[in-house]
């Protein structure tokens, strides 16, 4: 996962962005034949955006459930991704055979969620964690000063609940 950088940071973005949640839940454990290549045609996808930046994908991170994974992407824009949906070659058939080989027979769910995040509507904290998330899209800096409470983050004022703690020396 990474290196952990101990101290407090957060992220931060240049203009606006688009937050995708993607991912699977197996319905029906036992038809591995059904639900397994839903699965496999993550990897490949994942790759195809690492290796074409310049479609508008910035990052992603995976998460695991008994039942499924979920993937946290970032984008430049919700125009980008789209394009990508509907046009990205590895992409498109994955979602044919899934609707071919799946459609709507209940053995394994997907999802996706998507949020367009206005320029400086988001916050985010990393207390001692490689970097991440949205610090791995963007760019990754000490949550002090006007970065170090949730609500200065946002541009407000705000108070902190707590003493901080100074972040380790470099």
């Amino acid at each position: 996962m990474g290196k952990v950088i101990p101290g407090r940071y957060t992220a931060e973005m240049e203009g606006s962005f688009v937050v995708f949640i993607i991912g699977m839940r197996v319905n029906k454990i036992w038809a591995i034949h059904k639900w397994l290549p839903v699965f496999m045609a993550m990897g490949p996808m994942v790759k195809e955006l690492y290796q074409n930046r310049d479609l508008g994908f910035l990052d992603t991170s995976f998460f695991m459930s008994w039942r499924g994974i979920s993937l946290v992407q970032y984008w430049r824009s919700f125009e980008e991704l789209e394009h990508y949906a509907r046009n990205g070659a590895i992409h498109l058939e994955a979602w044919r055979s899934f609707n071919k080989k799946v459609g709507t027979g209940g053995v394994v769910g997907i999802y996706h969620e998507t949020y367009l995040v206005p320029e400086g509507q988001y916050e985010s904290v990393y207390n001692n964690m490689p970097i991440f998330g949205l610090a791995k899209a963007g760019s990754h800096v000490a949550a002090t000063g006007k970065r170090e409470t949730a609500s200065r983050r946002l541009g407000r004022h705000g108070e902190p609940a707590v003493p901080t703690p100074p972040n380790p020396s470099s």
